[in-house]
């Protein structure tokens, strides 16, 4: 592998600007506020985006990761970004699904180094081995190294057939290393398929994307060229006084997009998947997966009861 001090050099993208709605109720037990999960202590005392950020900064240094954000849910995010510069923040007016707080993101990192390493990693997943999980996410930048044209997802060695999550069935190995390419995605299988899916040896799809900047644009000019050129037309004010103003101006006439819908399945071309073993892994973005892997864990907490 190429080793920390150059995988510092590679850059992050957490996503922290989706609505995180569907378990309000339970968040306002623990919160006493509407709370949206990526804010919320779900697993001990941190909230899920301060979780996903140390275990982010343990491969990749705290100044090269960029953190999406939307503007109507800051008071609950004000104190978690403290004095974290406006470089490495993305605020969006209102949110507009994950494909444009990602090319968002991506051209701010695009206009420092469009060859830059990037990963991208959903705030609102349950880890059990940071260490691990990121020593699969260095392979995974690794693989985009020899093959730049690699985009590569990280894929759960599951431990059940759930119904809830999206599935990666794999094809071929790319290359000598442990990427494998993407053969057929599955979204939310119904009882029997998720079983057949399990038992070949499919894995669930993470929604963590590896990929160097330059490529994940080249997918959004293939699946999303409107959407790019909206982008790419107030790129300029990036980092200057105007930015805010444009981007207020821009998110009213953007649909809303996701990612992994609207680019990975429909248009991905070059995609990987990296299957990820000896982690326990839960999104938990509906309360019962949460209450599940408390109880894995063996925690109890007050608001159990709610």
């Amino acid at each position: 592998m190429n080793g920390r001090n150059e995988n510092q050099q590679s850059g992050a993208i957490l996503l922290a600007g989706g609505e995180g709605k569907r378990p309000a109720s339970l968040t306002r037990a623990i919160t006493g506020d509407s709370t949206p999960k990526q804010f919320c202590p779900l697993v001990g005392n941190e909230s899920m985006f301060e979780r996903t950020r140390t275990r982010v900064s343990s491969l990749i240094n705290a100044d090269r990761i960029i953190s999406v954000l939307t503007r109507t849910r800051e008071r609950f995010y004000r104190a978690i970004v403290g004095e974290t510069p406006s470089r490495n923040l993305v605020i969006q007016p209102e949110n507009r699904g994950t494909a444009p707080a990602i090319l968002y993101a991506l051209l701010r990192v695009a206009q420092l180094d469009s060859s830059a390493r990037v990963a991208v990693f959903p705030c609102d997943h349950f880890v059990d081995d940071d260490r691990e999980f990121m020593r699969h996410v260095e392979l995974a930048v690794d693989a985009t190294d020899s093959r730049p044209e690699l985009t590569v997802l990280l894929g759960i060695a599951p431990d059940r057939p759930e119904t809830s999550y999206g599935w990666i069935e794999s094809g071929e190995s790319v290359g000598n290393g442990p990427v494998f390419s993407v053969r057929q995605f599955w979204e939310k299988p119904h009882a029997e398929l998720a079983a057949e899916l399990f038992y070949r040896g499919c894995v669930w799809n993470s929604s963590v994307i590896v990929a160097r900047a330059s490529t994940l644009l080249g997918l959004f000019i293939i699946a999303l060229p409107n959407l790019y050129l909206s982008f790419k037309k107030v790129q300029a004010t990036f980092g200057t006084t105007f930015e805010d103003e444009t981007i207020r101006r821009l998110y009213p006439d953007l649909s809303t997009t996701s990612f992994s819908d609207d680019v990975l399945v429909r248009h991905g071309v070059n995609l990987g998947v990296l299957p990820v073993t000896g982690v326990r892994w839960n999104d938990l973005g509906e309360p019962h997966r949460l209450f599940e892997t408390l109880d894995g864990l063996g925690i109890r907490h007050f608001w159990q009861a709610a």
